[in-house]
Formats: structure tokens, sequence, C-alpha cells
């Protein structure tokens, strides 16, 4: 911590907002206006009787939306006590009167959300939007339109010298005089998603990449910070020097000369930070609070409020604690082990209390038994150790031996230490016969030197591990009688069991509010009592330790429906996010086939829609994983073979997509398929999975776990398939050669299984050639 800095503590909160606070903006030398979630405009004044707090002066609403960015207006002749710009989701720009907190000026012209809003030397407002463009807006009325970006803008920001400033999705700053880029500011990896002014000095720009960026007006890059572990959201900056940024980490955290000082915890993302003239800091909460900081020990607040807030921390924290990264709430309840296993050492995790407990499947005693609490790593990277910008529970300084270097060696609790000690060797280059002897020093050096690896427990297609105390090590000596494949044939499917169904919800509610505020979409929207019910569909899908016994009300398939069939392409994502949970849910399942049976294949027509070029990729990968949840569900099998060809075709451009959430969703649908068409024989349907899984098994740029699968795939069709020889006419002895030679161990070993097939495919070839 710099010398001269003295940490922020708490002052007090402005509570009085419902939903999430968006925006901040200082009017004057001490007033805050704050946009919500909640559709609303608040004014916060300071208390005349306690001038360390804050009081609601005014609600303004108007908005049919959420309310993000803000501008204040001076007061003058027209605004007597000063006036408010606030610009929402619903595509509208309004202007108050704080004199009535009535809105004088409703502007519509932009498309979509409008993300930013300032004013120039002149009066003139200037807004930004997602739809790309930047308004001018006088009097009422657009002046002036041009598209300032190729991908949506995310914030606006008017600089002292007259210049405005855009930040966008395409990872880019600008800077304009009037509608004339003067600039291009070039090396964010994200979107850039809030500016600030740092005074005398440039531009400040936050990034979903995670770092904070210091630019000169040239565009010349002066000072990059990075320290949190998520999205940031904002960033403003003090003429003192300190520079504040708030993260989805949910940290504040304060800069000094490009080092972070003082990180300051809130119950929930952060999305603004603002300081006030006085060198008070101003945050805005998801928790739906306004909070202000001070340096100031007589402005700082009691005992008592601290104490509060460090229970809303610890409440907070307590109901999103998870295990293995799943919320402890999330987790199904004790009912869950009512249900048998399904091989011996199946393991679950189940919540009880506050806590998760893993269970194994006792196949013997035919029950489960208990294994232990799970202990989660800590939720942030607080104390962790960073290599190559990642972060590690340890990372080991390793002396091979007298001559060599020194080498980092970095481990994560809950990994499996063969694993992590065979591919540290192998990335080192360091001969294999140390293994033994790297994971004996992370054994002993990570406090687990009498726990025995269950290495059997190691699932290739999720990476997940586990430590067995008490249960003998699966390794064996000596040579296997025959030979063993490791990964193939693959059984069973694979799923995408989890969603953010908060988000979903929040992502439905935006669109449709927009939908709502536009005459002409407005019949497209879901009511209220629609609204309503698809909340009561989700909080079904939520509670996973029930699917066994819950269901959907009969006119729940009607609202899905209406979403799959009439809204506009752009906003299907969140609603094929529900429809994959509803395909997971064995009643949901039922019902979607159930109409499908009927006639109306609402899941293909919408997936032809979605998937229509240009695709957008949010709607590829939430259609896939859809389309990869049906083969949990008997019921769609049937609907699976017939529409084989049109799906892998519809999905085909997966293959090269940029995205590795795509690309790994599209290589689990061609896994899903391997299994199915074996199991029915289907020579056709093999070939072309085969095809399809060849390219992304030879593309040597996709993800390990991407490749992995392919491979799994190819190995599988030729050992349980009706495509040996295809395989060997498409010369998959070159993508063979090429996975073994992969210094990842499970490519190499799964690329030595396809080349055994493949030796055993040409002796039989050559055997029959001679009459044997």
């Amino acid at each position: 911590m710099g010398a001269d800095f003295e940490p922020y503590r708490l002052r007090c909160e402005l509570r009085g907002h419902e939903e999430d606070v968006r925006g901040i903006c200082i009017c004057g030398d001490s007033s805050i206006a704050t946009g919500s979630r909640d559709k609303t405009v608040r004014f916060w004044r300071v208390d005349e009787t306690e001038k360390s707090r804050y009081t609601l002066s005014k609600t303004m609403v108007g908005h049919n939306s959420f309310v993000g960015p803000l501008a204040w207006i001076p007061a003058n002749e027209r605004f007597p006590e000063g006036g408010i710009v606030s610009g929402g989701m619903d595509t509208y720009v309004f202007v108050w009167d704080l004199s009535t907190a009535q809105a004088i000026q409703t502007m519509k012209g932009h498309q979509l959300q409008v993300t930013g809003v300032t004013l120039d030397d002149q009066g003139d407002i200037l807004s930004s939007s997602i739809d790309c463009t930047v308004r001018r807006w006088r009097n009422g009325d657009t002046v002036e339109s041009w598209p300032a970006h190729q991908a949506p803008i995310q914030a606006i920001l008017k600089l002292p010298s007259g210049e405005v400033a855009t930040g966008s999705t395409d990872t880019t700053v600008k800077l304009w005089r009037g509608s004339k880029c003067l600039h291009t500011f070039i090396g964010h990896t994200d979107t850039v998603r809030g500016l600030g002014v740092m005074p005398n000095v440039g531009i400040l720009s936050a990034s979903h990449d995670g770092s904070i960026r210091l630019w000169a007006l040239s565009g010349e890059p002066l000072v990059e910070m990075v320290g949190h572990t998520s999205l940031v959201y904002c960033v403003a900056a003090h003429s003192s020097g300190v520079i504040a940024s708030g993260s989805e980490d949910r940290y504040t955290k304060l800069w000094r000369d490009a080092a972070c000082v003082q990180s300051i915890e809130h119950p929930g993302c952060v999305w603004d930070v603002k300081f006030l003239p006085n060198g008070d800091l101003v945050t805005a909460c998801s928790d739906g609070v306004i909070r202000i900081w001070t340096t100031d020990a007589d402005r700082m607040a009691g005992t008592p409020e601290l104490d509060a807030f460090e229970a809303q921390l610890s409440f907070y924290k307590s109901n999103t604690k998870t295990v293995g990264g799943i919320k402890v709430s999330e987790l199904p309840g004790l009912d869950a082990l009512q249900q048998p296993g399904t091989k011996n050492g199946q393991t679950k995790v189940i919540r009880e209390g506050d806590t998760g407990v893993a269970y194994s499947w006792n196949s013997a005693d035919y029950k489960w038994d208990k294994i232990g609490e799970i202990v989660d790593g800590p939720d942030d990277l607080q104390g962790r150790k960073k290599l190559d910008g990642v972060a590690y529970d340890y990372v080991f300084d390793v002396d091979i031996e007298d001559g060599e270097p020194i080498r980092k060696l970095p481990y994560n609790r809950g990994d499996n230490p063969y694993f992590v000690a065979e591919q540290w060797l192998l990335k080192e280059g360091l001969p294999l016969t140390y293994k033994e002897q790297i994971v004996q020093f992370i054994l002993k050096n990570t406090g687990q030197a009498n726990v025995a690896l269950d290495y059997s427990f190691a699932d290739p297609y999720t990476g997940a591990n586990a430590y067995m105390p008490g249960q003998p090590s699966s390794f064996t000596s000596g040579p296997p009688e025959k030979y063993n494949f490791k990964y193939i044939p693959k059984r069973g499917m694979l799923y995408f069991d989890t969603a953010q169904f908060d988000g979903i919800l929040r992502k439905i509610a935006e669109f449709n509010n927009a939908m709502a505020s536009d005459e002409g979409q407005r019949l497209l929207s879901l009511n209220d009592a629609e609204s309503m019910r698809l909340n009561a569909i989700v909080a079904i899908l939520k509670d996973t330790s029930h699917y066994h016994t819950s269901a959907f009300a009969d006119t729940d398939m009607n609202i899905l429906i209406k979403m799959l069939t009439s809204w506009p392409v752009q906003m299907l994502f969140p609603v094929f996010d529900v429809v994959k949970m509803m395909i997971y849910h064995p009643h949901g399942a039922n019902l979607f086939v159930n109409c499908l049976q009927s006639g109306n294949d609402i899941l293909m027509d919408t997936f032809r829609r979605a998937t229509a070029a240009p695709a957008l990729a949010a709607n590829q990968l939430t259609s896939i994983r859809a389309v990869v949840n049906a083969f949990r569900q008997t019921c769609f099998r049937t609907w699976l073979v017939h529409h084989r060809s049109e799906i892998l075709d519809l999905f085909s451009e997966c293959c090269s997509s940029s995205n590795k959430n795509i690309r790994l969703s599209y290589s689990t649908l061609i896994l899903n398929y391997t299994v199915l068409l074996i199991d029915s024989k289907d020579e056709d349907g093999q070939q072309q999975v085969l095809s399809a899984a060849m390219e992304l098994g030879d593309a040597q740029e996709h993800d390990v776990d991407v490749r992995f699968r392919a491979l799994v795939a190819i190995g599988s069709l030729m050992l349980d398939g009706l495509v040996k020889h295809q395989a060997i006419q498409l010369d998959v002895k070159s993508i063979a050669e090429s996975a073994k030679s992969s210094k990842e161990a499970k490519i190499a070993e799964v690329g030595a299984d396809i080349e055994h097939l493949i030796k055993s495919v040409e002796l039989h070839t050559n055997l029959s050639r001679i009459g044997i």
C-alpha cells in the first residue's frame, strides 16, 4: 500500500432501489443520481441533520426497462434545480427536471439498448447504443447519428478537451471530434465496458478481459492494471491520482501508480464507481445498494453500521457457497440417496446443511457409502499464486538436479498428482522416469502424504478426479494379457445439466420489455401472467433433486412455443437455454415429444431459423446444447435418428467456430451421435458422424477436450461400428499418428488406441487375402 494512500472505509449506504443499481451520476458538489434495474432514477442529497449520510430526495419513473447510464445537467434557467439525462434498456433517452421529478423529453431513435449518455460543451446530448451508433440530440430531436463501431458500443465519455471517447464490444476505444474519428486505441482483447477520465493524463478503459488501461489522447497505451478475476465493468479516477474499478468479481479495487492498493469486497457485482469531488467513492452494487466510502475518519460509519455490512457479506457468501463450482444450495438433498447407483464406485455430492458431502455407491452392499465433506478452494484469487497469468493453489520451485535450472510446478488442490506430474514432465521435456518422484513431492508438500490415489476415478471428459482415503491404488504391475482400450468404446452420453437460471430470466425479461415497449412487437411479448408462469417453470427446473417427481402444467408448453415461434431470432438464445433444461427434465422432454408427434416439429423449425446464416454464436451454442440434452431421454431417440442428417448439417459450421464453447458442444453432439448410431447399427449415419469427427480430430488448433471427444468418437466407430474400412480410406492413420505425438496424455493414449485398431484391421485384411 502506498505511503500516501489512506484506505477507504464505509461511510454510509443508500437504500431505496429494489434491484441492481446500474449507473451513478455525481450531481454538483455532493448530490448523487442513480439508475437501476427497477426502472427508476433516484436522486439523493446530503442529509442536513447528519452530514455523513444521504437521504432520498426524488424518484423518477418513466422507463419501462432497466436504467443504466446517467448524465448531469447543471442548474440553469430551464432547470432551476438541475436535470438528469438517463438511458435505458427500452432504447429511450429521457430528460428529467429535478424540480418536478418529471420527464420533459422522451427521445426515441436507437434500435437497441442505450449504453451511454453525456453532454457536450454546446449542451447537446450524445448517446451510445448496442445498435453500434452514436446519436446527437438537440431539443429532443436527433440532429446527427453515425455508426461509430462495427459492434455494440458499451460506453461514451466526454473529455475536458471537448472530444468524445467510445468503447465497444469490438475491443477498441475510439476518440471523436464530432463524427470524425481521430484515433482508434487497440490493446484490449475483449469488450471495452467502461471509460473514465484520468485528469491531466488521458483516458481510462475497463474491459471484460479483466484489465484496466490508461491511454494518452494520442492513442498510446501508458499503463495496464491487472488484478480483477472477472469482467471489469467500470473505472473512474480522482484528481488525487487514485483510480477505482468495479468488477463481476464483487470487488472495487483502488489503484495508485498502477498498483492495487486496496480491494473492497461487496455482496454482489460492482456495476459502477464514481468519485465525489471531496474524494469519497460511490459504488453501485447488484444487491440494490449504493455505498459511499471515505478516507476521512469524521465521515466513517460507526461500529453498528460496519458490523451490519460484514453481516451482509457473510450472508451473501454463505448463500453462494460452492463446492466443485456448484452452489451448495443447488445440490440434491439426502433424498437423492434413495436412488441406487448405476455402477460400483459411482459418486454423488449431496447437500447436508451448508456444505456438500461425497458418497460412493457400494454395489456389494447395495448402499451409498459416505466418503466425506467436500472442501472447495477459495472463491477468488486472494492468496493464490500465479504462473503465466493463471492462478494456482501452489507453485513449487523444483530443483531436478545440480546444473539444471529451477522449474516452476503449479498444482491445485483436488488435482490428480499423477496426471499433473506427467503433464508437467512432458511440458518441461523431462524423462517420465521422474514421475513417481514428482508425485511424492506434491503429496508431501500439500499435506497429502497419507492419501492414496484412486486413479480409476479420473474422468477424461470433464477432468474430474478425487482422492479416496483408505482405498487401494488401481495401478497394477505387469503387462496385461490382452490389449486394453483405455477410452473406447464410449458408453453412455454426455449432457449439459446446469444453467445460469437467474441470468437467463434477466435476459428474457430484458428482451420481453423491449418488445413490450415497441408498438410493432408488443403482441409478441409475454403478458404478466405468462411471465409469472415462466418463473414457475424455471423454479421447477432449478430443483434438480425432484426431477423424478416434478411436473409442468399443460399450458407451460404454450408459453415456450409462443417464444420459439414468434420472438425475433436474435432474442432466442435465452429461450433455448430454458428448452435445454426442459429437455433434460423427464416430464419436460415428454411434453416436447408429444408436441412433435402431433405434427408440430417446433424444435427443428426453430433450429433452422436460428442457425441460418449469419447465425449468432449465442444461438448456435444454446441450440446445439438443447439437442445434446435430447440424447438423455429415450423418447427423443426416434426424433434424433430421423433428423440426424439435417441436425449434423445445420451445426456443421460449428466445427470451425472461433468460440471454444461452441466447438466443445459440437464435439459432444458428435460423440453422442456416435453412441446412438452404433447402438442402432446405422451405417449411413456412422459414416456422416465419422466424417465430422475426423474433421475435428485432424484440426491441431482445437481445444484438447474438443479433439479428445472427436478421437474417442473415431475410435468407438472403428471398434464397435460398421465403418472401420471407411476410416482407413479417409486416412485415419495420419490422425492417429498425430494424436500419439501429442504432449496431452489422454490425446496420446486414445491415439494409441486408434493405431492399435488400424493394425488389427490391416492384419485381418491381410489374413483374409491369403485365406486364413
